[in-house]
């Protein structure tokens, strides 16, 4: 069972959201919103499970149907219980989510930890248990906040408020033996990469996504000061993908090719949950070959390194200095695989990009390395010491380094690294 939080959860420390075993690595999976927004049922959703299983996604990786806000009645019934709109749901959410497991897919739906979802649905405040009964017999629940209560749990702040969700979650597992991942969402106001490893395995750090270059490249800029927050069992959240919204969705977006891979290529390397926002059954195969990167996806699912890539030079904008604009452009980090780059052109301009190999932490200094290129699917060469190329406005690389052996001999033995060289004899050599 996962639980993601689209608004605002609870904190405990002792959550046994925790020790369940699950969310070791980022969700993979569909969210209704980014496309439908509240105007789709079940037709629509079983039309995107459908489209998912037949162009590869499913096998790709993407494992989650998630109904967003709007699938419920706007009253609970006599019993104080969530009632699924009849007349979008006219069989009801079991027989949706029997149909979409046929399939391969886990169905979800989305909460709230207050009175009301952003949707003015019923929330889940004072309900928390009788709602996780009620949605355990699907796979996840989206658990958010829009209108908080004031009372004394309020009071105590953030980690209050999620408490209340945190205790009905481990009350609820207990009981039924159903286990829950949680993600929680309260758009990054109280820096939740610090304290939602505590409580959840997923956290959103910042505002909604806008399928606009300027949204991706603000989201890019804040993780470039969260990347150390994530890891396996949790993972910075940086919404719902974009990717396939140009010209359709809610709103209607305007990305490039090139803006969209580097959207793509920053989620995946970032460790960021990869939840499709796109309608899949109208999708273009460019849009199925982005989503579906095997490479990508791979880093993204390294059971072994749980880790996001780091900036190592900002680029345009000085170094450590906040610019939405221009983020940071040159990453790398390390996975099961080999040395993993991500170079990012912020600039509206084609431009050429340039950096000692040394540079990244995660480089050894008098090797070379086998360069494969995950965008092209392919080795394209060796690297030796310096990489240089150029980059299309706001387009990207995705690089693999494997070590390949010493340096050629004809380097004499010189230091590598960028800075602070001698010979071996002593010899400054200036860099």
């Amino acid at each position: 069972m996962f639980i993601s939080a689209l608004t605002v959860a609870a904190l405990s420390s002792t959550a046994f959201a925790l020790n369940n075993g699950v969310g070791k690595l980022p969700a993979m999976g569909y969210d209704t919103f980014n496309a439908f927004a509240g105007n789709y049922n079940a037709t629509d959703v079983l039309d995107q499970a459908l489209a998912m299983e037949k162009c590869g996604l499913a096998a790709a990786g993407y494992n989650i149907i998630i109904l967003d806000d709007y699938y419920a009645l706007k009253k609970r019934n006599a019993s104080g219980y969530m009632v699924a709109d009849p007349v979008k749901f006219p069989d009801g959410l079991p027989a949706l989510s029997e149909q979409v497991n046929k399939l391969g897919f886990k169905l979800a739906a989305y909460g709230d930890n207050g009175y009301e979802t952003c949707g003015g649905y019923p929330g889940s405040y004072g309900n928390e248990e009788r709602d996780l009964k009620v949605l355990s017999s699907d796979d996840l629940i989206a658990d958010g906040e829009t209108d908080i209560p004031a009372d004394n749990i309020t009071e105590q702040n953030m980690l209050g408020r999620y408490t209340r969700m945190s205790n009905a979650i481990e009350a609820v597992a207990q009981e039924i033996g159903v286990t829950f991942e949680l993600s929680l969402c309260e758009w990054g106001w109280q820096q939740p990469w610090v304290w939602g490893r505590r409580l959840s395995q997923a956290w959103r750090i910042d505002g909604d996504i806008k399928p606009y270059w300027s949204a991706i490249a603000a989201i890019i800029d804040q993780v470039s000061f969260q990347y150390w927050a994530s890891g396996l069992y949790g993972h910075n959240d940086m919404d719902i993908l974009e990717v396939g919204n140009t010209g359709q969705g809610t709103p209607p977006g305007n990305m490039t090719y090139e803006e969209t891979k580097s959207h793509f290529t920053a989620w995946a390397l970032m460790k960021s949950p990869l939840i499709i926002g796109t309608d899949v059954a109208n999708a273009t195969q460019q849009t199925i070959d982005i989503l579906g990167n095997r490479d990508l996806i791979k880093i993204n699912q390294d059971p072994n390194v749980g880790e996001s890539i780091s900036p190592f030079r900002w680029g345009v904008n000085p170094d450590f200095v906040s610019n939405s604009t221009h983020p940071a452009e040159y990453w790398s980090g390390n996975s099961s695989y080999g040395v993993v780059f991500m170079i990012l052109n912020s600039q509206d301009r084609p431009a050429q990009m340039a950096f000692n190999l040394t540079e990244s932490w995660a480089i050894r200094a008098g090797q070379q390395y086998h360069v494969y290129d995950m965008w092209q699917h392919k080795m394209t060469g060796l690297a030796v010491r310096n990489m240089t190329f150029e980059l299309p406005a706001h387009g990207v690389a995705a690089l693999l380094l494997t070590d390949a052996g010493p340096e050629p001999a004809y380097l004499n033995g010189s230091c590598a690294v960028y800075y602070q060289c001698a010979w071996p004899n002593g010899t400054y050599i200036s860099n």
